[in-house]
């Protein structure tokens, strides 16, 4: 996929997702819009990065970098960063997440009917070992950091 293929869906995410804001969250799509073009300019600022730096990371290792630099509180503009992006919903972000997923997972149903009930059984253990691992997890750092 070429850069203007990437940019293009980019833009189109973006639009869903300030829909998405608008409907589900009553978010004026004129407040979000800085939010939305901070968040837009991490994820190109990482897709570029993992394709300039020569070590072989995915995309999301530098996207999620940037966005925790930009947000260290006393990293300059960390602040106006934060708030610009909190005025994106995170259940909104999700909502073309989940339907790009479910039209990828669509394209490959044939293979999925190959591996027929033995894939239910896997998916449940691994959902379910997810859930309590993180819950474990949380449970213990609330309970070093004092939160519980």
């Amino acid at each position: 996929m070429d850069w203007r293929d990437t940019l293009k869906i980019l833009v189109i995410v973006a639009a869903i997702t300030l829909v998405g804001n608008r409907i589900g969250f009553k978010v004026n799509p004129m407040e979000a819009i800085p939010g939305m073009l901070v968040l837009l300019g991490i994820v190109i600022s990482g897709l570029v990065l993992a394709k300039l730096i020569p070590v072989k990371l995915p995309s999301i290792v530098y996207i999620s970098l940037i966005g925790i630099i930009l947000t260290i509180p006393g990293f300059p503009g960390a602040a106006w960063f934060t708030a610009q992006a909190n005025k994106v919903q995170f259940l909104a972000l999700c909502t073309p997440v989940l339907a790009y997923a479910g039209i990828a997972s669509g394209k490959d149903l044939d293979d999925f009917k190959k591996l027929g009930w033995r894939i239910i059984v896997v998916s449940a253990f691994v959902f379910i070992g997810t859930f309590i691992g993180s819950a474990v997890i949380a449970q213990l750092v609330l309970k070093l950091t004092g939160q519980i």
